[in-house]
């Protein structure tokens, strides 16, 4: 009740300083807020702790056709408590569709919906959740009313009520201007303008050419706490600082390129002790509208920018028109520093070389080349002898020794050993595969025949007969052992057609058994 008795108090005071001074009263205040248009929508007082605002010519009624937006700010970690005059009036209509008062929580349009008003009953009492509050008064062409009168005055923070007062902010504003440049959160440290340690509210003020315009491209963007507009953010201003000419605000994990409208352009940046480590770089480019000077490149994004900004590594157009078509620079290498007389010393090595590589290839080509014949010398003709005459029929002499009896048993087994050994290696003679033609067993046989008598003549004149009359019967005797080359097999193998004195007979057998057996009586 107190203050709505304090409230009219108020309004006449500020319409007897209007009267007397014919221009509003303004003090030194901490907050920004603002109305657009300015001069066209009533009185605004601004005080150290809040303000107070109106509807055009209020009390007298509102002129129509009129629209008229109201923003306020508070300090950081400030919210603000709204009152509205009992003495109000607009007109009145279904859901306010025509004359109405609309308040958001937030600095835009866009932000949350409080509520909206109109008729003879004001809504008194409006709380911020945060830092601003949007009032918009729209006033259409018929039934015009008296209007409204509101203040406004700014409280703590209630999320922010354990962590007390905010202490005094440093000082920190840049200014910048040129055809392009950088914009840096690390600026702030570099030049000194605040510790890590304390909360910031930095400005950087963009000035373009006159009629010029500010594009903005964000490089890099990161919030310490990100989604807490009121711990930490990024605002971009369109003509001011004002928080009326507050164009877009991020404080998410996206920040999206601005085009801005007016030859000046200021970035804010707000962040508290605890969200220092949030930055971000911008690239601001000014341009012109077109038609485009002569001195000037055409973006195809109405934008006329200054030519040396063209190829120049960094993308200043919307889209990358100013780096197409560009020739990459790149460090001098040789073949960059090579002549005319490098190349024709070059060329003329090659071309040597070439007519070496041709004379070469020729002689090679035309060189008569030696034919190799490799002999063989290893053919030993006696090898074919003796797979073609083999031996017929082996002797084994077993002589007494004059030795002791243990040289005679190692003599016997000499002789046996030596005896097996050839009689393994000797052959058969199968058909003509081993022994030849028929001319050639026919031969073999008369010589075996032949032989055999010589020997056994020889045998016998070599014996003594002294020895054989006086052997004793423990005594060691000489043994003659004669075995015939034929086999019962080959003997069988003969083909009946041929020669009778191809092949052995049965009395030829019988006389060598015969004498073998009476060779054996003698001894």
């Amino acid at each position: 009740m107190l203050d709505k008795l304090v409230l009219p108090l108020a309004v006449v005071a500020s319409l007897i300083t209007l009267g007397l001074s014919g221009t509003p009263g303004k003090k030194a205040v901490t907050n920004n807020s603002g109305v657009t248009p300015i001069g066209q929508c009533g009185t605004w007082i601004k005080e150290a702790e809040g303000g107070l605002f109106t509807s055009p010519n209020y009390p007298q009624k509102y002129p129509p056709e009129r629209t008229c937006i109201y923003i306020i700010e508070a300090s950081p970690r400030q919210c603000i408590d709204l009152f509205f005059d009992e003495k109000y009036s607009i007109e009145p209509s279904w859901e306010c569709k025509f004359d109405h008062i609309e308040v958001r929580d937030g600095p835009f349009s866009f932000s949350t919906l409080i509520g909206r008003y109109c008729g003879q009953e004001s809504p008194l009492y409006i709380k911020s959740s945060g830092r601003y509050l949007h009032i918009k008064f729209v006033a259409d062409g018929e039934l015009e009313a008296i209007g409204f009168s509101a203040r406004y005055n700014f409280t703590q923070d209630p999320e922010f009520k354990d962590m007390g007062v905010l202490p005094p902010l440093p000082f920190c504003e840049f200014d910048l201007g040129g055809s392009d440049g950088i914009i840096d959160s690390a600026a702030i440290l570099k030049e000194g303008k605040a510790l890590q340690t304390e909360a910031v509210d930095c400005r950087w003020f963009i000035r373009a050419p006159p009629k010029g315009r500010i594009y903005l491209r964000f490089l890099e963007y990161e919030m310490h706490n990100s989604n807490e507009c009121k711990r930490n953010f990024v605002a971009v201003y369109d003509g001011s600082s004002s928080v009326e000419h507050l164009k877009n605000k991020f404080c998410s994990t996206v920040a999206n390129d601005v085009m801005l409208v007016t030859s000046v352009g200021v970035i804010r940046m707000w962040a508290d002790q605890g969200s220092r480590k949030s930055r971000f770089r911008i690239l601001f480019t000014t341009f012109l509208e077109p038609p485009c000077e002569a001195e000037a490149f055409f973006c195809h994004s109405n934008m006329c920018i200054n030519t040396s900004l063209v190829c120049n590594g960094i993308q200043n157009c919307v889209y990358p028109w100013d780096e197409n078509n560009c020739k990459e620079k790149r460090s001098a290498s040789i073949l960059d520093n090579i002549d005319h007389t490098n190349v024709t010393i070059i060329l003329v090595t090659c071309g040597l070389v070439v007519v070496l590589l041709i004379v070469a290839s020729i002689i090679q080509v035309k060189q008569p080349r030696k034919k190799y014949i490799i002999r063989r010398d290893d053919f030993d003709p006696t090898l074919l002898h003796e797979a073609f005459e083999p031996p017929h029929y082996e002797l084994c002499t077993l002589r007494r020794a004059a030795s002791a009896d243990h040289m005679t048993e190692m003599a016997m087994t000499e002789d046996f050993e030596k005896f097996h050994k050839l009689r393994r290696s000797s052959s058969k003679c199968i058909r003509d595969h081993h022994c030849g033609g028929a001319h050639s067993q026919v031969s073999s046989v008369k010589g075996s025949q032949s032989n055999l008598s010589v020997r056994d003549a020889a045998i016998m004149s070599d014996i003594p007969l002294s020895q054989s009359h006086h052997a004793t019967p423990s005594s060691h005797r000489n043994i003659l052992m004669m075995k015939y080359s034929y086999s019962q097999d080959g003997q069988d193998g003969c083909d009946q057609d041929d020669d009778m004195d191809d092949c052995p007979t049965s009395s030829q057998s019988h006389h060598v058994l015969a004498a073998h057996r009476s060779m054996s009586n003698d001894l």
